[in-house]
């Protein structure tokens, strides 16, 4: 049998088979155009899977399950997404619409748990009891595995871990407040923090890098200037280290998790981000008073965690 797992995330909608082992035999993706309705994006989403499984020779009858994970807030028992900030869905039937093109179960789930499905069973978490799993994207995804067990809290809404406040009338987020760590330390927001301090520091290797076009600028555009030895370029990674710094303080200081692993693309700095990220939360957490300290990490399973997480919802 297989699974199809569905990452459906504020710039692609990435769908993959996957078989009993965590292999991934076939993907596919296309842009989510999130400004378009839910019911068009729904519908792309069930073509997907469907375009898969015709590339593959697949029936119904060869899957165990479907799994979709996205932002946002679900109601499990009747697949439908009750609240997604960033794709702006409100009570959309999802099960309902997928299984009109394929009939077999289908489960929700947070991208963030998704990525902590996968990270937990074949990636950097595994055999860990305890681990925060932190995704970097659109938004700032959390998911925490207990025992290992993923915890959704009583109604289902636990682990919004980006949606914690670090400065209280700070910048505005998606979600209608102002001042979550999202706002400060999300990719989008580490490029609209890059495009600001370029534009006031036109001679900043910045401009080099992107050919003197700010909207080319990406998650990754100030740590490639600041490896240049780029004043400004090393001055917005230091704070986006230090915004992101005091977001997993508060994580580690509530729940000293024998692991984080942090996934998503900016994680591909590896220790470039790593190493001053240890420093700054080693200052400002009260486990650095002589007790022992959980280790962070980058995530190992890539940009196939959404799917293979979400393929495997239904194990979960």
């Amino acid at each position: 049998m297989y699974y199809i797992g569905v990452d459906l995330g504020g710039t692609n909608i990435a769908a993959g088979i996957v078989d009993e082992d965590g292999r991934i035999i076939r993907k596919k993706s296309v842009p989510t155009n999130r400004e378009r309705s839910s019911e068009e994006i729904v519908n792309d989403i069930s073509k997907l899977i469907v375009d898969i499984m015709n590339e593959e020779g697949l029936t119904p009858q060869n899957l165990h399950s479907i799994g979709i994970g996205s932002p946002g807030i679900h109601d499990r028992e009747n697949g439908v997404i009750i609240y997604n900030n960033n794709l702006n869905f409100k009570n959309v039937p999802v099960r309902e619409e997928i299984q009109k093109k394929v009939p077999v179960p289908v489960y929700l789930e947070n991208d963030a748990n998704c990525a902590a499905i996968a990270e937990s069973v074949a990636g950097a978490a595994k055999g860990e009891d305890f681990a925060i799993i932190i995704t970097i994207g659109t938004g700032i995804g959390g998911a925490i595995i207990s025992d290992r067990k993923l915890y959704i809290g009583f109604n289902g809404a636990g682990g919004e871990l980006g949606h914690m406040v670090i400065q209280a009338n700070g910048e505005s987020c998606t979600c209608g407040r102002k001042g979550c760590w999202e706002a400060y330390s999300s990719a989008t927001a580490l490029i609209d923090q890059t495009k600001a301090a370029a534009e006031k520091n036109p001679g900043s290797k910045i401009y080099e890098l992107v050919n003197g076009d700010l909207t080319k600028i990406n998650a990754k555009t100030a740590f490639d200037a600041a490896k240049m030895g780029d004043k400004t370029g090393i001055e917005v990674v230091d704070n986006y280290i230090t915004y992101f710094a005091e977001g997993l303080a508060n994580i580690v200081n509530i729940f000293q998790p024998g692991v984080i692993v942090i996934g998503g693309g900016v994680s591909k700095e590896g220790e470039y981000l790593l190493k001053p990220l240890r420093e700054k939360i080693r200052n400002i957490t009260y486990s650095s008073h002589g007790l022992e300290e959980g280790k962070i990490v980058t995530a190992k399973m890539g940009n196939d965690a959404g799917i293979v997480g979400a393929a495997f919802i239904s194990k979960a």
